[in-house]
């Protein structure tokens, strides 16, 4: 499972794809409406967050409208949390997070979409972070395995 923390326009169709049906199993996930992934290390953040729900309620909604801009069709009634008007607090993710999943999907990319590798920031530069977290000075986060 990969619940990129990277903005969703960095990411390919085959990322974005994949982003979305993880996201939507964390949601499942996170309701306990399935046993497997609940020890996930990917989902900590949104598990240790005040209201679950609405965060990863709010991280399938940046998928989703990124995915309408390009002309795909994700289905927006699939999200369970109602949209709130200031949004969810936001989660911390590291700088050294974003840098460690641009260079992983850089690699992805180089195989299945160089167009879309070519387009990403350079390295060592620290891209944007999903709408729904706030980037910290750090290291990779402890919860990842890589």
């Amino acid at each position: 499972m990969r619940i990129w923390s990277l903005h969703p326009r960095l990411l390919d169709r085959a990322g974005l794809v994949a982003g979305w049906r993880e996201a939507l199993l964390a949601q499942k996930v996170l309701a306990g409406e399935t046993t497997g992934y609940r020890s996930h290390p990917q989902l900590q953040r949104f598990a240790a967050h005040a209201d679950p729900m609405a965060a990863i309620g709010a991280y399938l909604r940046a998928l989703q409208e990124e995915a309408t801009g390009r002309g795909y069709r994700f289905d927006a009634s699939r999200i369970r949390a109602p949209e709130r008007a200031d949004g969810p607090e936001r989660i911390p993710v590291t700088e050294g997070q974003l840098l460690f999943e641009l260079e992983h999907l850089r690699r992805k990319c180089a195989a299945r979409a160089p167009e879309a590798a070519a387009a990403l920031p350079a390295p060592g530069e620290v891209p944007p972070a999903h709408p729904l977290l706030r980037v910290e000075p750090g290291g990779v986060e402890d919860w990842e395995r890589g």
